[in-house]
């Protein structure tokens, strides 16, 4: 992601992650990380618990004919609160970059709101691991659960 990026970009996000971290407000984060723009996807933190969301909308539709959203944005937005949930809860410069991504969907998420929970499973000085669980209804009915394994950059020497 930070390649792509321009300096003046990585700056607007360094901040936001920052503004995150500070406030326990991570919206104006999400709202600089394009996919999770497009999406629609929200923050919300209750205490210690986070909790992502994402509305459903045409634009996110796999299957008309339930309507469903596709499995692939659902991956999309585990994989996003996964790392939105690292740069609000780890501190450090670097950014992480997902080294892999496992995902099970258990049944089709139907068109409502999605919700993810993130929980950091352990975390290394390199590598950390993230469990997604994301549901609709209730939590005790996931529509999907996932493992990631972050690298954690090291600060960019000057």
């Amino acid at each position: 992601m930070s390649h792509d990026m321009s300096s003046q970009d990585m700056q607007t996000l360094q901040a936001a992650i920052a503004k995150a971290r500070q406030s326990g407000n991570a919206e104006t984060l999400v709202k600089n990380i394009p996919y999770a723009r497009f999406i629609g996807m929200q923050a919300h933190c209750f205490g210690e618990t986070w909790l992502y969301e994402m509305p459903y909308g045409k634009h996110i539709q796999g299957n008309p004919s339930l309507p469903a959203v596709h499995g692939g944005v659902i991956g999309g937005f585990m994989e996003t609160a996964a790392l939105v949930h690292c740069l609000t809860q780890l501190e450090g410069p670097g950014f992480p970059k997902v080294v892999d991504f496992s995902i099970d969907y258990l049944r089709a998420a139907l068109s409502k709101p999605t919700f993810a929970e993130c929980s950091i499973v352990r975390q290394g000085r390199k590598i950390v691991n993230v469990s997604v669980h994301a549901w609709q209804t209730t939590k005790q009915e996931p529509v999907a659960t996932a493992r990631t394994h972050f690298l954690l950059s090291e600060p960019v020497q000057e």
